[in-house]
Formats: C-alpha cells, sequence, structure tokens
C-alpha cells in the first residue's frame, strides 16, 4: 500500500507538472498574441502616417512650381493675400462662360470645359496662354501615383520652373471639402501663396484628396470630359521614372495643343 501512494502521488505530481507546463506554454502564446497585435497596431498606423506625410509635402511644397524661401507659417488671412505680377490678363477675357475645346497631350486628345464663371482669373489666364499659342510643345513634368493621381503640365523650362512673365491671384473655386475628382484641372502655384499662380495646371486623373494650406486650396478652372481612358493608357498607367510615387512621367509627355472656343 505504501508503494501503491508513492507510485499515486509522484503520478499526481506529474500531472501537475503537466498542467503548469501547459499554462506556461498557453500565457506565452497570449503575451506573444498581444506582442504581434501590437506591432502590426504600430505598423499600420506608421504606414497611413507615412501615406498623409507625403501627401501634405507634396502639395506644400506647391504642386510644381518652385517652393519660396521658408519664412514663418503665415496666417490663413495673410496667406491669402498678396498682390499680381507682370501682365496680368484681364478676368472679363473668360467672359463670364464656359470655354470649350481639346487638350492634346502625346497625340491625345481630352475633350475640356474652362469655366469662366467659376474662376474668371484663372479661366482668362489659361485663355490668354491658349491663344497666344504658349503652350504647344511644353512639358508635363511631374506625375504622382503614391494615393493621389496628378499630371502636372505647362512648366516654361520643363522642370517646374519659370514663368510666362505673369503671375496672380486669388485662390478662385476652390473645392470646400479638398476633394478634386477625377478629371479636374486645376492652376499649381507655391505653398502658402494664394498670388502665385501662372501657366502651370495639374490634371486630376483620378479622384484625390489634396490638403489646403495656409493660402486655402487650388484654383479649379475646369474639367476633361473626355479621354481619360486614353490618357491613362498612354501616360499615367506608365507611372512615374523615380518609384517614389512623385517624378516626371515613364512616358515622356507633352502638350501638342490646346483649342477654346
Amino acid at each position: 500500500m505504501a508503494q501503491r501512494g508513492t507510485r499515486e502521488e509522484r503520478e499526481a505530481r506529474q500531472r501537475l507538472r503537466d498542467y503548469q507546463a501547459r499554462q506556461t506554454v498557453h500565457r506565452e502564446k497570449i503575451s506573444r498574441r498581444r506582442r504581434d497585435n501590437l506591432i502590426a497596431g504600430i505598423a499600420a498606423l506608421a504606414v497611413v502616417a507615412l501615406a498623409v506625410g507625403a501627401q501634405l509635402l507634396y502639395f506644400t511644397a506647391g504642386p510644381g512650381v518652385v517652393a519660396p524661401t521658408p519664412t514663418s507659417s503665415p496666417s490663413a488671412s495673410a496667406a491669402a493675400t498678396g498682390e499680381n505680377t507682370g501682365d496680368v490678363p484681364d478676368p472679363a477675357l473668360a467672359e463670364g462662360r464656359t470655354w470649350t475645346g481639346t487638350l492634346t497631350l502625346n497625340e491625345v486628345p481630352l475633350g475640356i470645359s474652362i469655366d469662366g464663371a467659376a474662376a474668371p482669373q484663372g479661366a482668362s489666364a489659361f485663355l490668354s496662354l491658349t491663344q497666344n499659342g504658349f503652350f504647344p510643345g511644353k512639358a508635363c513634368h511631374r506625375l504622382t501615383n503614391g494615393g493621389f493621381f496628378v499630371l502636372q503640365c505647362g512648366s516654361v523650362n520643363g522642370d517646374g520652373t519659370g514663368d510666362p512673365g505673369f503671375s496672380f491671384g486669388p485662390i478662385e473655386n476652390a473645392p470646400a471639402d479638398d476633394v478634386y475628382p477625377a478629371g479636374t484641372i486645376a492652376l499649381a502655384r507655391q505653398s502658402g501663396n494664394a498670388y502665385s499662380n501662372s501657366s502651370q495646371f495639374f490634371i486630376v486623373y483620378e479622384d484625390t484628396t489634396i490638403p489646403a494650406d495656409a493660402a486655402g486650396g487650388y484654383t479649379v478652372i475646369g474639367q476633361v470630359t473626355s479621354g481619360l481612358d486614353q490618357l491613362a493608357a498612354a501616360v499615367t498607367d506608365a507611372g512615374e521614372s523615380t518609384g517614389t510615387g512623385d517624378g516626371p512621367p515613364v512616358v515622356p509627355t507633352t502638350i501638342t495643343d490646346v483649342t477654346l472656343q
């Protein structure tokens, strides 16, 4: 009987050890699961932060004009003030009406409409440049596809620099919700400078949210009414050349012609 009791005690102790071992493994699994979930959560937040940061970085650099010398951050009211420079076309040139025509990029014709009522100054500038034959041969020097989707064109020097002899403001017809639907044609400008609109414009080829900066949003002058699918096949689907989501298009792109009537 003594030997049996000893054996039962040994078996009971073994069962206890087995149970304790299983509990230890279970606690370690729970701990690892919590740690893995925490790491995954941090990684997800980091991805979101990087995406938002990249978008803000791009558009606070202007979409496409050389950024001004860094200064203290202006208030929204101060940034919205300023003055035109050079021989700015008269806003009356747009006649307060809608102009229709074709913007041809790499021989791809895009139907466009320019709204002279909603953005009289911006529309008049675009119309004047068109009538004076400014745009043909000018490059589309910048394409973004890293969470926001624009193709930027109209730079005098083909690299985002230069101006046609004038710059102007204020910002007109910017969306209150910062959403620029696919097909939007808007003017590029410097960060925080509502009076730095000039010849550069960007085409939004997929719905995009562009956060307003201290000066506000971006002047929407019109819409692409047809041809975005062809532009995608010919240019934007190929992406940009740096691999960063923001750079020159892989397919070199120039403005073949612009007509408005």
